[in-house]
């Protein structure tokens, strides 16, 4: 998968250096990945949740941090729509 907003993803990781491991770990993941349906997605994510719209957000670090994507599966692509901690996304209306 292609992953457009990375930046974003870095910024946090510099702001929340505790952040770092588990998002780099999750770039890795997903750039390897193939993904052609959202099962797909949860066999790497079993806890990923689906809102709609192909948004999908990721608990990250034991759910410390949320993780919010645009999946374009069909492109193959993940657009990085938000990343904060579960504290920031729980005050957050998708």
């Amino acid at each position: 998968m292609r992953i457009i907003g990375k930046r974003e993803i870095v910024k946090f990781m510099t702001r929340h250096a505790a952040s770092r491991s588990a998002l780099q770990a999750w770039v890795e993941i997903a750039e390897n990945a193939q993904w052609q349906t959202t099962q797909d997605i949860k066999s790497d994510f079993a806890s990923a949740s689906f809102i709609g719209g192909s948004r999908v957000i990721f608990n990250i670090g034991g759910n410390n941090y949320r993780l919010a994507v645009q999946a374009v599966l069909v492109r193959q692509t993940l657009i990085v729509i938000w990343v904060g901690t579960h504290a920031e996304y729980s005050k957050l209306k998708f």
